[in-house]
């Protein structure tokens, strides 16, 4: 630090280094070394069981897995909407050869798409983890019996085993 000009300067310094001296020295002795480095900038949720994992009387665990169930519909929708605003961002950037530049970026947003409503489509704003399961488990149902969603019906004898 530089020396203070005047005699005021060297009490308001003087007086700063009281007050500031003890608390710069506790969180720097004390709180920064036992604080976690985290990577990240938002609250971090430890995964909690799925719902096929709770038992059918169990609430706790049912709320806890339809809360889990939000917090990924909410992430998921927000990686779609990244894909889709780089998708975007690259179509205006490099717009005469946005369709050969920017095709891998189309590609991706639209497997993520596509992922994205195999989840949570047709579910409607009132979902949660039971329904959103009983989806799943009706879609391995279909293509246990029919093939890949999207590849038309097998006829009777033709059914994937």
């Amino acid at each position: 630090m530089p020396e203070p000009r005047s005699p005021m300067a060297s009490f308001a310094q003087s007086v700063q280094n009281v007050i500031d001296g003890p608390i710069t020295w506790f969180r720097e002795t004390i709180v920064e070394p036992n604080q976690e480095k985290y990577n990240w900038y938002h609250q971090r949720f430890r995964r909690v069981p799925t719902i096929d994992q709770c038992y059918v009387d169990d609430a706790v665990c049912r709320f806890e897995a339809d809360q889990q169930f939000r917090r990924d519909r909410m992430v998921d929708n927000e990686i779609v909407n990244i894909l889709r605003q780089r998708f975007e961002d690259c179509t205006l950037y490099e717009a005469p050869d946005h369709l050969v530049k920017c095709k891998p970026l189309l590609e991706q947003y639209e497997k993520a798409t596509e992922n994205w409503f195999i989840k949570y489509g047709d579910l409607g704003g009132y979902a949660n983890a039971k329904t959103a399961y009983m989806k799943q488990k009706h879609r391995l149902i279909w293509e246990r019996r029919h093939g890949p969603v999207g590849s038309g019906m097998k006829g009777e004898g033709e059914a994937v085993h």
